[in-house]
């Protein structure tokens, strides 16, 4: 798959989340747009943030996911923000097929999570 192929919008597996993933530079980055939580509550904040002058923000639009390599046919060594525990975390975003991604995201390894986002048209 080409490095591209990973642009678009895609629901997560939890919460009806909606990412939005771009080129940003020579990157790829990813911005919340939806999830369970922010349609019930559009205003909903990163109250779990590790940082506590980050806890005000709003979750809509935040960048989730930043700092990619293109290496190896998927992007490797960026990061993911769970916002469901406040943590940051690093991941691997892997292209499967046109309408599906693997997204692994890590504390450490092996202590890693696994996810198949789908493309949403």
């Amino acid at each position: 798959m080409p490095a591209d192929a990973a642009v678009g919008r895609w629901q997560t597996e939890n919460r009806h989340g909606v990412v939005e993933i771009a080129r940003c530079g020579s990157s790829i980055c990813g911005t919340l747009l939806s999830s369970d939580g922010l349609r019930a509550n559009p205003q909903l904040r990163d109250e779990k943030n590790k940082d506590a002058q980050l806890r005000s923000r709003p979750l809509k639009d935040l960048r989730i996911l930043q700092g990619f390599q293109w290496k190896s046919g998927s992007w490797s060594s960026g990061t993911i923000y769970n916002a469901e525990d406040g943590g940051t975390y690093g991941a691997t975003v892997t292209v499967i097929d046109s309408d599906h991604l693997r997204l692994k995201g890590c504390i450490v390894w092996p202590l890693c999570k696994t996810q198949t986002w789908i493309r949403l048209r």
